[in-house]
Parts: structure tokens; C-alpha cells; sequence
């Protein structure tokens, strides 16, 4: 029972942290720019996926005027993006020239009869039910709708965490030794050192118990051992 409560946290850990990545690190979109404008755009639960208050621009309330961007996918399909500042805050994109992004985006726009592919860089995901649209934060021309580029820094933050998770994981198995292992062991010397005074004490108590029966009767005690 405790070894699958055990694998069910570390898979819903696992499950958080592969969700975290997911939507933190940059991805890379192959898309038609069709369309870009500005939108008076209320933020409430979905507040989480969205910039930060002070990062926005001509923000009122829950109000925030939000820059955004419609794309179209090779297959057809499309994709909507908002384009806002992230600043300081998490993720750390340290972006602020969402209004040079606007215009990139803006000359970039085709038509299906003389399409120009671009490359959107973005981080977050796009829940239509919940309003949440991925955040661009760059873009540049590419030849077609083929291209492909490799995720250098996807590349290098992932083996960063590699190695500081083994880092990590080396370091509490050096502790557990040193430290933990030991107490532990000291400790079950500890209990069964106690369980033996225990059971000898036991033994005493039974040993006077079973005399002081045997003389009540008027029989002779038997011999101790």
C-alpha cells in the first residue's frame, strides 16, 4: 500500500514538473501572419496566464489593453497569440519591446495566395475554454513551411537540470550514508538493546512469579536458570 502511494506522488510530482517545462520553455511555431490588433481584454481566473499587471500597457482594473497576433498553420489550422511584456518576472523572457514585436508581426502579414512563413517563438499554451493564449516573443522570416530549427536552449536548460537533479540526488545519498544511515542504525542497535533487557526482564518476572507460586502451594520452587 505505502509503495503505491509512494509511486503515485512521484508520478503526480513528475506530471507537475513536465507541465512546468512545458510551458515555461520557448517553443517554435511555422506560421502565416494574417492579422494583428489591439484588444480591451478583462483578466479574472485566468489571471495566472497572463503578465503581470505592471508589465502591461493602459491596464484599468481587470482591464488591460493586450497586443495580439493571428497566424495560420501549414495544415490550415489557427493559432492566436498575445503579445505582452514579461519584464522581470517569471518566466524569465526579460521581454519589453512587445510594441517592435506588434510591428514585425504587422509587416510579416500575408495572404493564402502569396504566403510568407514565419517562426514565432513563444512559451504557454492555447486553452480556447479558458481564454489563455501563448505568449510570443520573437519571430523572423523563414523560407517555407518546412523550415526547422533545433531547440539549442530547450537543449541546454534541460541538461542543466539533468545534471543538477543527479548533483542533488548524489549529495542526499552521500548524506543518507554519513548521517542518516548511521542514526538509524545506532538506533536499531539502540531497540533491540532494549528489547533484550526486555525480554530478560520478562524472564525475571516470570521466573519470580513462577516461585512464588510454587511456595504459596507448599512445593518446592524449581531451580533458577
Amino acid at each position: 500500500m505505502w509503495r503505491k502511494i509512494k509511486w503515485g506522488l512521484a508520478i503526480a510530482a513528475l506530471t507537475v514538473v513536465v507541465l512546468f517545462l512545458h510551458y515555461t520553455l520557448p517553443q517554435h511555431d511555422i506560421v502565416r501572419i494574417t492579422n494583428t490588433y489591439n484588444r480591451l481584454t478583462t483578466i479574472g481566473a485566468n489571471w495566472m496566464f497572463y503578465a503581470a499587471s505592471d508589465v502591461g500597457t493602459a491596464e484599468s482594473g481587470e482591464t488591460r489593453d493586450i497586443r495580439f497576433i493571428e497566424a495560420v498553420r501549414p495544415n490550415g489550422k489557427v493559432i492566436v497569440y498575445r503579445n505582452e511584456d514579461t519584464g522581470w518576472v517569471w518566466p524569465p523572457y526579460f521581454k519589453y519591446d512587445s510594441s517592435n514585436l506588434q510591428a514585425e508581426g504587422t509587416n510579416l502579414k500575408s495572404t493564402e495566395e502569396a504566403p510568407k512563413w514565419v517562426s514565432v517563438t513563444h512559451y504557454g499554451w492555447r486553452i480556447p475554454w479558458f481564454s489563455t493564449y501563448p505568449n510570443a516573443v520573437a519571430m523572423r522570416a523563414v523560407a517555407g513551411p518546412d523550415a526547422t530549427s533545433f531547440p539549442w536552449l530547450n537543449t541546454v536548460i534541460l541538461t542543466l537540470l539533468a545534471l543538477a537533479v543527479f548533483m542533488l540526488r548524489r549529495m542526499w545519498l552521500q548524506f543518507r550514508e554519513r548521517a542518516i544511515d548511521p542514526m538509524l542504525s545506532d538506533a536499531g542497535e539502540a531497540w533491540d538493546s532494549v528489547e533484550d533487557r526486555a525480554d530478560q526482564a520478562a524472564g525475571r518476572a516470570r521466573g519470580l512469579w513462577s516461585r512464588l507460586r510454587h511456595r504459596l502451594a507448599g512445593r518446592p520452587a524449581p531451580p533458577r536458570r
